[in-house]
């Protein structure tokens, strides 16, 4: 879902106390502030927050203004196909990827990275899992970003997220 202007910490309390899973990605950023580093912890992805709930539920969040006003839905408009009737629906994301989005972006590391498609150099398409380390239990491919051996993540319909440095010993074959 989609909350206006840097509010998806306050829409995630609000349902959180309502009972529904609602998950902001966070990660720290290092920002020179008056000649000093300063280390805060920010939304990965600015503006999203992810819910898992029923479709009931999740209109109950999206449609009626009076509770969250500024909370829409983040709407699927990646499919390409004129003839598939499941455009303009809310983006769902798999589970199995929002499982591995989730280890990934809880070790709140400041080296995730959000990245477009071309800044990837995949090394094959071999589906991979780290077994070690703060990243273990992430399932993506392995690729080079910044220079770095690293795990993607892909969220349909969202982007690529790249994890920290990923040494070789640590990656197993899916």
């Amino acid at each position: 879902m989609r909350a206006s202007y840097g509010r998806e910490l306050k829409a995630q309390d609000t349902m959180v106390q309502d009972g529904t899973y609602a998950y902001v990605a966070m990660h720290y950023v290092v920002k020179r502030l008056a000649g000093k580093n300063v280390r805060r912890l920010q939304p990965l992805v600015p503006n999203l927050l992810f819910v898992y709930a029923t479709p009931l539920k999740a209109d109950s969040y999206a449609k009626d203004n009076s509770r969250l006003p500024y909370v829409s839905y983040y709407y699927d408009h990646f499919s390409t196909l004129e003839h598939d009737h499941t455009r303009n629906r809310p983006l769902t994301i798999p589970e199995s990827d929002m499982f591995s989005f989730v280890l990934a972006t809880s070790t709140r590391s400041e080296h995730l990275l959000v990245v477009a498609p071309e800044q990837c150099h995949f090394k094959g398409g071999d589906l991979v899992r780290v077994t070690a380390g703060a990243f273990a239990g992430v399932t993506g491919r392995v690729a080079r970003v910044a220079g770095q051996q690293r795990v993607v993540i892909q969220l349909s319909g969202l982007g690529l997220i790249s994890t920290a440095y990923i040494p070789t010993a640590f990656i197993q074959k899916v």
